[in-house]
């Protein structure tokens, strides 16, 4: 099981948690997602999590590196 770890900007509130862990959820590979809104990170684990696509899907939904 691989561990991502990505900061990423906007994240204000459980809201914004929310919509980023049903998002990524929805990636092949993740099996967890943990958001920490004050400091926006997210750590993402799973079999071989794809940095591009968590980090593509991120932008779309308006949270960027």
């Amino acid at each position: 099981m691989g561990t991502l770890e990505i900061k990423v900007q906007n994240t204000k509130c459980q809201g914004c948690a929310r919509t980023i862990t049903d998002a990524l959820a929805g990636i092949d590979g993740i099996s967890t997602v943990e958001v920490d809104v004050a400091t926006g990170r997210i750590t993402v684990a799973g079999e071989q999590p794809s940095h591009r696509a968590i980090v593509r899907k991120l932008a779309e939904l308006g949270y960027p590196e």
